[in-house]
């Protein structure tokens, strides 16, 4: 199984120097559906490898009914953000795993507090206008930038705020002017909006650094969610092999996924995601490496082990989150869900 959808490019909008937004549709002309902070894995042609896969956040909100986008910002030696900003051109077709990722909120109708940086913006954009649009929630964004013309997206956000003033408030901070924020300095800007559920994403020391502030502050580490991207280095795109038969050690799995219930003997050399897509479970996933969240389940009962985990905090293990794609099992009995 080959779990590829082929994107037709429709647009290609230069939002900054350094950063484009690629509006997609399927090829087959169905729609997509997604929620709002979730993200598409493309397959980028490489004339070493083949292919690269890489992960971008869709921009676009799911009410829009429009192209999905994808928003993009070049990083140095980065080859895949440069790639599609030089070579994106419409009418391309580009090959896209389904949308995935859970930096989405369980509600609309929540009051937020957003913490983006640079490109981080992207999925949080997509958060805000489906809040405004569908929901009651009101919002509260910290965007921080290099400088004034490296903010993604400033118009829009400008229009957003100028057409919710009681439902949206943004908060700029500039490097060029405030310098790099420290923990100190965001404790103090998220202290009036600490009560929220707290959505963060930018690079890693902006992330880091919100995520002090919120300890300082006595947030529960389960209100700050925050989106993590690391370079893939396997092909999420490969088919997926048939799982290797049943056998009398394997444990006893039941895996409540999608409104039904699946009972099967799960192999112990078997991560729990290749044995649910060998017996036509359409189980999500991104990676297969355990570099995103996107195939998260919760163990209900029972223990399993992760070969990898690049990206579950220990708060989430202590709750039961493992990743699908690194799971095997340990007890002779487990059950799994997918919320």
């Amino acid at each position: 199984m080959n779990p590829g959808i082929p994107l037709r490019v429709v647009g290609v909008i230069a939002e900054t120097a350094d950063a484009v937004s690629i509006r997609l549709v399927a090829d087959s002309g169905q729609p997509v559906a997604y929620r709002p902070g979730q993200f598409l894995t493309l397959r980028i042609p490489s004339d070493r490898t083949g292919s690269v896969a890489r992960s971008y956040s869709l921009s676009s909100a799911p009410h829009e009914d429009g192209p999905l986008q994808v928003t993009v910002k070049r990083t140095v030696a980065g080859y895949g953000s440069n790639w599609l900003c030089d070579n994106a051109t419409e009418e391309m077709i580009i090959d896209s795993l389904p949308p995935a990722g859970i930096f989405t909120p369980g509600s609309l109708d929540a009051d937020l507090l957003l913490c983006a940086a640079g490109s981080g913006i992207t999925p949080v954009l997509s958060i805000v206008k489906s809040v405004l649009a569908r929901g009651t929630g009101h919002c509260t964004l910290i965007y921080a930038n290099r400088d004034e013309r490296s903010v993604i997206f400033a118009d829009t956000l400008a229009e957003l705020a100028a057409a919710h003033p009681d439902r949206l408030t943004v908060v700029h901070w500039l490097q060029a002017v405030q310098g790099l924020p420290t923990a100190r300095q965001l404790a103090a800007l998220i202290r009036p909006w600490s009560q929220r559920e707290i959505f963060v994403c930018g690079p890693v020391p902006f992330m880091d650094a919100v995520e002090a502030a919120a300890d300082a502050l006595g947030i529960e580490r389960t209100r700050v969610h925050s989106e993590k991207f690391l370079s893939l280095s396997g092909d999420p795109f490969a088919p997926v092999a048939a799982a290797p038969p049943e056998t009398a050690d394997g444990a006893a799995v039941t895996v409540e996924f999608d409104g039904a219930t699946h009972e099967f003997a799960w192999p112990r050399e078997t991560v729990l995601l290749d044995a649910l897509l060998a017996r036509g479970i359409e189980a999500p996933y991104s990676c297969r490496e355990g570099a995103c969240s996107a195939c998260v389940c919760r163990v209900a009962t029972g223990e399993v082990k992760l070969l990898r985990n690049d990206v579950l905090e220990k708060e989430d293990l202590a709750d039961g989150y493992v990743l699908a794609c690194q799971a095997v099992p340990v007890t002779d009995t487990v059950r799994i869900t997918y919320d």
